[in-house]
């Protein structure tokens, strides 16, 4: 059974799901993908996962680091789960670019080669945005790039992230 709950962040609402091993989603409100894979027997309720991912995003917004993440539960496929577990080693404050993700998944698959475009395509489709750091992902002559969730809310992430790391003397 999967389980939502919304929560009112500075950038907008939030849409949260949430199964018994994780969370699933987190999506704001009327944006591209906006609860996909969501199943129509989604229920609102709140469950110590939501309430765990809530807390989290109270710190994250607050400014600061959150230690730890609450349990992440995405689907996707292989290739898009390998992208967004590197994704999840991207540290606080920080951008790292399309392709350097692509090169370092060729390595770890003992490949020449992968295409950054193929990444993107794993980035975009990341249900569980600001907890997997997509928009931590960045073209690599430093443009932003695409974000579903549009280039203001990229950017405020970002710099949220970078302020803090700045703030702490962490460069």
């Amino acid at each position: 059974m999967i389980f939502t709950a919304s929560y009112a962040s500075p950038l907008g609402g939030i849409v949260l799901a949430a199964d018994e091993l994780g969370l699933t989603g987190l999506w704001f409100t009327g944006a591209k993908y906006f609860g996909a894979g969501l199943p129509a027997s989604a229920a609102k309720a709140e469950t110590p996962i939501l309430a765990e991912t809530r807390r989290w995003l109270d710190i994250y917004f607050a400014g600061q680091c959150p230690a730890v993440l609450p349990p992440l539960h995405p689907s996707g496929s292989p290739f898009r789960r390998a992208v967004w577990d590197i994704l999840l080693t991207i540290p606080y404050g920080e951008t790292t670019t399309y392709g350097a993700i692509a090169q370092q998944l060729a390595a770890q698959r003992g490949l020449e080669h992968l295409s950054a475009q193929a990444v993107g395509g794993a980035v975009g489709h990341n249900p569980i945005s600001i907890l997997i750091p997509c928009h931590r992902v960045i073209q690599a002559s430093g443009i932003i790039g695409n974000y579903r969730y549009g280039p203001t809310r990229k950017n405020a992430l970002i710099g949220w992230e970078a302020a803090r790391r700045e703030q702490d003397g962490r460069r």
